[in-house]
């Protein structure tokens, strides 16, 4: 009898230990943390040319959205604060922003109705969508013109799908990635490949004699992901983001990363029409 009443407390504390971590977790206010702690966790990519990218030299991940953490994290808590980079991947980047891993997302993360049901975004910062990339000399010049010629994209990617959306009699050849697609391009298999403008726009910067054409024909911003019900947090992120918009900070910065790229519009990322 003794023997059970003490799995029977010891099963106790344990479910009280459980409930009172699940209730801190719940409760957690994550702005009120970084801002004792004078240091925010930015969830980045480590593997995207111009936007986060490990460089071999310095060791350290550079681009355009590890840029603008650095000046997010200064605006928020002051020019001592710092900005710490966990590196992410499609797969880790809401687990570990549930997990309380990291404290926002700043990894060219499309703000869509399926994610909102998990986490919460705050303002567009990069007004990303599909596009085309070509050869220079291509007399391709929007979407539409790839009807009865051959599009290049990726495996299970929406760009397959949009490019028959738009373009209903041009043909999809798909690769298993983006560097498969752009050896077709350049071997000739097709005469566009197209994925987010972004994306493209690194591919461009890497390889001369290329272009993007047509602007973007789907609409696909990128937020800066939090937790729900971290609205303390994602109100910080937008108040700090477009005072860098109003004091040219953040123009500046994507013209760091994207200026002199062969049919990148840069009014048109920062959501300029």
């Amino acid at each position: 009898m003794k023997r059970k009443l003490r799995i029977f407390s010891l099963f106790t504390v344990l479910l009280s230990v459980f409930l009172l971590s699940a209730c801190r977790k719940n409760t957690r206010n994550v702005y009120q943390e970084v801002k004792r702690s004078n240091e925010i966790t930015w969830g980045v990519k480590a593997d995207t040319r111009l936007f986060g990218l490990m460089s071999i030299k310095t060791g350290k991940i550079e681009g355009f959205e590890v840029d603008l953490a650095n000046a997010l994290t200064k605006e928020m808590l002051g020019k001592d604060a710092k900005a710490n980079f966990v590196q992410t991947t499609a797969k880790t980047k809401i687990p570990l922003l549930k997990n309380g891993n990291i404290d926002a997302v700043l990894a060219a993360m499309t703000i869509t109705p399926e994610r909102k049901k998990q986490i919460d975004f705050s303002e567009p910062y990069f007004y990303a969508g599909q596009s085309l990339l070509v050869k220079e000399d291509s007399t391709i010049k929007n979407v539409q013109d790839l009807n009865g010629k051959t599009a290049l994209a990726v495996k299970g990617t929406t760009a397959v799908a949009n490019v028959k959306k738009f373009a209903p009699k041009a043909k999809v050849l798909e690769f298993d990635d983006y560097g498969q697609a752009f050896t077709a391009l350049k071997a000739g298999q097709g005469q566009a490949m197209t994925t987010d403008n972004g994306l493209l726009a690194g591919i461009a910067t890497e390889n001369k004699g290329y272009k993007l054409v047509g602007g973007t024909y789907t609409n696909e911003p990128y937020g800066i992901a939090v937790n729900k019900g971290q609205k303390q947090m994602k109100n910080a992120i937008n108040r700090a983001l477009n005072k860098l918009k109003k004091d040219g900070t953040y123009n500046a910065l994507v013209k760091k990363w994207f200026s002199g790229i062969p049919g990148f519009n840069i009014k048109e990322a920062e959501g300029e029409k």
